[in-house]
């Protein structure tokens, strides 16, 4: 159903997704799709598509709200989380489903851990529990003094939590709210920013 689903969006999102990929190229050339290593179901690798909205130079892994490497048309995709559109790709590929966890980079999972054990069981989201609940976590990454210690002792594990709780409750109606609280997050962003 998902699959079938996010194939759909794909068509009717299609002049959205053809905006972004423009907008991308002529402000900062080529590539528009960034593709970064996640881990996902089982402890298993794949591949996670976004827009790229930063510039290509080199930089932590961590990504705060101030970060100069954030192009202007990547900025405005990051507020709205457009760049994350081509993940319903992933989704028809069967990497990912809407509703999940967030895939994380290899470097802060552990696959010995029994809440990443059981965070695993289950296929990576476009958005989810702790999606929702940490939605301005790039502003409290740049708040902090350092992001990646923070992200790792602090977010991270509020995250697992979150996605714990999460699939011990999980129903139809569950992912359903997760999906309308998201909808609901993105738009309050957005207003915020005029």
């Amino acid at each position: 159903m998902g699959r079938l689903f996010s194939a759909l969006l794909l068509v009717v999102l299609s002049p959205v997704l053809v905006a972004c990929a423009l907008a991308i190229a002529l402000c900062d050339g080529l590539p528009i799709l960034y593709g970064d290593r996640r881990v996902g179901r089982g402890g298993r690798y794949f591949v996670l598509w976004k827009f790229r909205t930063m510039r290509r130079v080199a930089g932590p892994r961590i990504t705060a709200a101030n970060d100069t490497r954030i192009t202007k048309p990547g900025a405005i995709l990051r507020t709205y989380k457009l760049d994350e559109l081509p993940q319903l790709w992933n989704v028809v590929r069967g990497d990912m489903n809407l509703v999940g966890p967030r895939p994380e980079t290899p470097e802060f999972v552990d696959l010995n851990s029994p809440m990443w054990q059981e965070v695993l069981s289950v296929p990576p989201g476009i958005t989810g529990a702790a999606s929702v609940a940490c939605f301005h976590e790039a502003s409290q990454l740049a708040a902090s003094s350092d992001p990646i210690l923070f992200y790792r002792t602090h977010l991270l594990p509020e995250k697992l939590a979150r996605e714990s709780a999460w699939l011990h409750t999980r129903t139809f109606t569950t992912d359903a709210r997760l999906l309308w609280q998201t909808v609901k997050g993105i738009l309050r962003a957005g207003s915020s920013r005029r």
